[in-house]
């Protein structure tokens, strides 16, 4: 039996929720290609990990490890806002989707994305949201979402 290259790309980059490892993965280096993000502390890692943990399903981290080389290089996390519109309905929004950029043009964003959605939409949520920049549009409307009115933003640092 012959393998594809798309399952072998399968076994090679597994899904997988955040794991208290994933530190020395290269998880923060990853987050480091996306934007403004300090080295951390192993201590101040594993608070956070474990303050996010608390919060169960309502917020998940998740990444793409490469079993090749033992890094993480996708990684993206989506939180549930419990609302009183929509009859109290949920909203999942995805944050920090990043690919590291050696394995970009494998799916692995898309995988990311879909993997969010679907655990937003098994949450109940009506609708799921995101942030891109503009030259991101066309990867997001490949996974089936549409270009909605402005996003703001006020930073305090």
């Amino acid at each position: 039996m012959q393998t594809t290259n798309s399952s072998v790309e399968e076994d090679m980059f597994q899904i997988r929720k955040l794991e208290i490892t994933d530190k020395n993965k290269g998880f923060i280096e990853l987050l480091q290609q996306l934007t403004v993000c300090d080295s951390i502390s192993d201590e101040a890692f594993r608070e956070r990990f474990y303050e996010l943990a608390k919060c169960g399903d309502e917020h998940i981290i998740c990444v793409i490890e490469d079993y090749c080389s033992g890094k993480i290089v996708a990684t993206g996390s989506v939180f549930i806002e419990k609302k009183f519109i929509r009859n109290c309905g949920k909203v999942g929004h995805i944050e920090d989707v990043a690919v590291d950029s050696l394995v970009r043009g494998k799916q692995l964003g898309k995988r990311i994305v879909d993997f969010l959605s679907d655990h937003a939409r098994a949450m109940g949520c009506y609708k799921v949201i995101l942030d891109c920049s503009v030259e991101n549009i066309p990867f997001y409307e490949k996974c089936g979402f549409k270009k909605k009115e402005i996003q703001m933003v006020k930073y305090y640092v």
